[in-house]
């Protein structure tokens, strides 16, 4: 029997310079399955245990209540954490990849069309990885 699968601290983006590089820089690439959309960015990076970083963003401007983000923020936690294997195991060594998952809908939206929208960002970014 494996071990469950976890999201630790390490595998979040909580670096503002990180952040910036994703969003600014021109080595980002997008992808959308709404209610969500990806911005990821591959790296070459051999200081860092953790091949795949994560930040998931829900504005307050799509969904006003606090408890409607906090529930889509642990909607998105939970698919990721599920099904981050699909993307690991395809990434080489040596590389990382730095994902943040973003809401687009002013609606809550069922746990799960989350988990599926979740699993085909993955998958589609996991077929883009360049060796």
């Amino acid at each position: 029997m494996t071990a469950p699968a976890r999201f630790q601290k390490q595998e979040r983006i909580v670096s503002q310079k990180l952040i910036e590089e994703l969003f600014g820089g021109g080595q980002s690439h997008t992808l959308a399955a709404f209610p969500l959309r990806a911005v990821y960015m591959q790296q070459e990076r051999q200081d860092r245990s953790e091949p795949v970083k994560v930040l998931i963003s829900v504005p307050k401007k799509r969904l006003h209540h606090a408890v409607d983000r906090n529930r889509a923020k642990r909607q998105v936690r939970e698919a990721y954490r599920l099904q981050k294997q699909v993307l690991i195991e395809k990434i080489p060594e040596g590389k990382a990849i730095d994902i943040a998952f973003i809401w687009l809908s002013d609606r809550p939206c069922p746990t799960a069309e989350i988990s599926h929208k979740v699993c085909s960002l993955l998958e589609r970014i996991a077929k883009k990885i360049v060796y």
